[in-house]
């Protein structure tokens, strides 16, 4: 793929992300909430020019640096998120204004790294920005499920009539 198709899909991925984060959505921990960072990922990796040949030192760390980056992103996002059960036992989460700020350190910091990329003259590609986006995605889920399923829903206890008293769900703080 060309940069310019993975600018556009980091682009559609990046407004997706951040449409849906606000609103609240069930977390199913049976889903396959690996596959759209794994396909992310494979598409980047595909490209050859992910390592500069001319700067090939620089261009790993650069990578790598990126990589950490998106790795700390994803769980600062996970963890700023708030998960809750509901009594039937459904699994929520909703981003909070957190959240919001972990994108935006992680935003400054992807273009203090570009921004020292190219003045150490390194050609930096759109794939690493892409690799970065499948690892932040690939934990924020994965920290996500983890946390779903250590969240509890409500216990019913019966009333005298036999109909079930459910408790409000707890819901956990960030």
């Amino acid at each position: 793929m060309s940069g310019f198709v993975n600018a556009l899909m980091i682009a559609a991925v990046v407004v997706l992300v951040i449409v849906r984060q606000f609103r609240a959505q069930r977390i199913g921990t049976g889903r396959r909430w690996w596959l759209v960072p794994v396909i992310l990922a494979v598409a980047a990796l595909r490209e050859p020019g992910i390592v500069d040949a001319h700067h090939r030192t620089e261009s790993v760390v650069l990578l790598g640096v990126e990589l950490l980056i998106g790795l700390a992103t994803g769980a600062g996002w996970a963890w700023t998120t708030r998960v809750w059960a509901e009594p039937d036992g459904a699994v929520w989460s909703k981003s909070t204004r957190a959240s919001v700020t972990v994108w935006i350190i992680g935003i400054a910091l992807r273009v203090g790294l570009f921004a020292l990329g190219s003045a150490l003259g390194v050609h930096q590609d759109s794939s690493a920005l892409l690799v970065a986006l499948a690892a932040t995605l690939l934990v924020r889920g994965g920290i996500l499920v983890w946390r779903a399923q250590s969240v509890t829903p409500a216990v019913s206890a019966a009333t005298a009539y036999g109909d079930p008293m459910v408790r409000p769900a707890r819901k956990e703080r960030v």
